[in-house]
């Protein structure tokens, strides 16, 4: 039960931060989500950061990566918001920004989490 409640709470936190993140980000102009962008990226090197520092110290114990990795980066990343958002950008028959923006988020978010691994060895 320990383990729900700080999954919960993790999540709580990550979505309170993403929703004002892109509150402050999103452009209404432009129609490009800079704020999921954002805290898709952010998250990613989060979780490669605290899953890394698992791996390599041991350190963090169990409850501590459910409450960070699963809660919090869960929660303040997004896949469902990405989702539509892209969804937007097809119907609307802007190609161009589907294409950049799912490319750029996969290529960018895969580097994410692997410069956060990749920066725990100097931990």
């Amino acid at each position: 039960m320990k383990q729900l409640v700080l999954v919960f709470l993790g999540g709580g936190l990550g979505s309170t931060l993403r929703y004002w993140i892109g509150r402050y980000l999103n452009s209404s102009e432009t129609g490009i989500p800079y704020g999921t962008f954002a805290a898709n990226i952010l998250g990613s090197l989060l979780i490669g950061i605290i899953l890394g520092l698992a791996l390599k110290q041991n350190t963090l114990s169990q409850n501590t990566v459910l409450f960070l990795a699963t809660g919090f980066c869960g929660g303040f990343t997004t896949f469902s918001t990405f989702a539509y958002e892209n969804h937007v950008f097809l119907k609307s028959g802007d190609f161009m920004t589907f294409a950049l923006y799912t490319c750029g988020s996969f290529v960018v978010g895969f580097a994410a989490v692997f410069l956060g691994i990749w920066l725990t060895r100097f931990a």
